[in-house]
C-alpha cells in the first residue's frame, strides 16, 4: 500500500538524501547535526514504511539499492526546494546578531583571516564568525559557508561574486636556495630546482608547463598537502615554494626567485555569495567588510 502525503517522514527524507550524499550514515549524521543511532532508525524506519531495501551496508560504505536510487530521483528535488526555501528565509533576515560563515583556503587562513577577523570584529562585534579552512572549494549553494575566497570566477548563476585583486604568484624561496638555483635565461631551464608542492604530478605541473615553465616530478622530491608545513620547509631552505605575492612578499627571510622571468602565474581572487544570502543584512555586512579589508590592505 502507498504511503501517504501525511505519513512521510520528512526528517527520515532529508537523512536518507544526506546519507546518499555522503556514503556513509557516521558523516551524515555529524552533517545533519543528530547521533549516528538516531540517523540509523530513521533510514531503518523509512525502509520499513515504504517496505524496500535504500541501502547496502558494505564495509566500504553505503551503496543505494535500485530502490534506493528510484527514490532518489524523485526526493532529491525536494532536497533542492528544501535549500531554496532556506535560503529565502535567511534572506529575510534584516538583524546583525548571528553568525556568518567563511570558507578560506589555508594560505589565506594563515596569512590574512587574523588581519581580517581582528578587521571585522572591530567593526561588527555581534557577528559570530565560523571559519572554515579547505582547499577544496566549499559548496555556497549547499550552504557549505556563507560566503568563500577562491581563487577563480564562479559560473553557476545564482552566485554573486566580487573580484577582489589579481594576485601575482611567485617561487619564493630563502637567500642560500635561490642562489643554488641560478639565473636561468628562460623558463626553459630550471633544470633541477626543487619546489615544495601539494603533488608531483598534478595541477602546479599542468598550470605552468603551457606556460613554458619545464618542470615534472622530479622537481618535487617534497610534497604535503598542509600549506602551512610548506611555508616552513621553504623557510628551512628545503626547497622554493609557490605563494601570493601579497602573502610572500611580507616574509623577511623570503625572496622571490628568477624575478627577472616575471611571474609564473598571476591568479584572481573573488569573494563569492549566494544571490539571495546577498540579501541578508548581516551576511551583506560581513562581505563589504572584506572587500574593504582588501582595498586597504591589498
Amino acid at each position: 500500500m502507498a504511503v501517504s502525503y501525511e505519513e512521510l517522514d520528512w526528517n527520515a527524507l532529508k537523512a536518507f538524501l544526506i546519507s546518499a550524499r555522503e556514503g556513509s550514515f557516521s558523516q551524515a549524521a555529524k552533517h545533519i547535526g543528530v547521533t549516528q543511532p538516531t540517523l540509523s532508525r530513521q533510514i531503518y524506519n523509512l525502509e520499513r514504511s515504504l517496505k524496500v531495501t535504500l541501502f547496502e551496508r558494505l564495509s566500504t560504505g553505503l551503496v543505494l539499492t535500485a530502490a534506493g536510487k528510484h527514490l532518489l530521483d524523485y526526493a532529491s528535488p525536494m532536497g533542492s526546494s528544501a535549500q531554496q526555501v532556506s535560503l529565502a528565509v535567511s534572506g529575510l533576515e534584516t538583524a546583525l546578531d548571528g553568525e556568518v560563515s567563511i570558507s578560506v583556503s589555508e594560505i589565506d587562513a594563515l596569512f590574512r583571516m587574523p588581519s581580517i577577523v581582528a578587521f571585522l570584529r572591530q567593526h561588527e562585534p555581534s557577528i559570530q564568525l565560523t571559519i572554515y579552512v579547505d582547499n577544496k572549494v566549499s559548496d555556497i549553494k549547499r550552504r557549505d559557508a556563507d560566503i568563500a575566497l577562491r581563487s577563480f570566477q564562479p559560473t553557476e548563476l545564482d552566485l554573486i561574486a566580487r573580484r577582489l585583486i589579481d594576485e601575482p604568484i611567485w617561487f619564493y624561496g630563502t637567500a642560500n636556495v635561490i642562489a643554488a638555483s641560478g639565473k636561468p635565461t628562460h623558463s626553459g631551464e630550471l633544470g633541477n630546482v626543487q619546489i615544495i608542492g601539494f603533488e608531483r604530478d598534478g595541477e602546479l605541473i599542468n598550470r605552468l608547463k603551457p606556460l613554458g615553465w619545464c618542470v615534472n616530478e622530479h622537481n618535487f622530491s617534497i610534497v604535503t598537502p598542509f600549506q602551512g608545513l610548506q611555508w616552513e620547509l621553504v623557510k628551512s631552505g628545503l626547497g622554493l615554494g609557490f605563494f601570493p605575492q601579497g602573502i610572500g612578499d611580507k616574509e623577511p627571510s623570503f625572496q622571490r626567485a628568477f624575478e627577472h622571468l616575471g611571474p609564473p602565474i598571476t591568479l584572481p581572487l573573488w569573494l563569492v555569495t549566494h544571490r539571495e544570502l546577498h540579501t541578508n543584512s548581516r551576511i551583506r555586512k560581513i562581505f563589504d567588510l572584506i572587500v574593504l579589508w582588501f582595498q586597504k590592505n591589498e
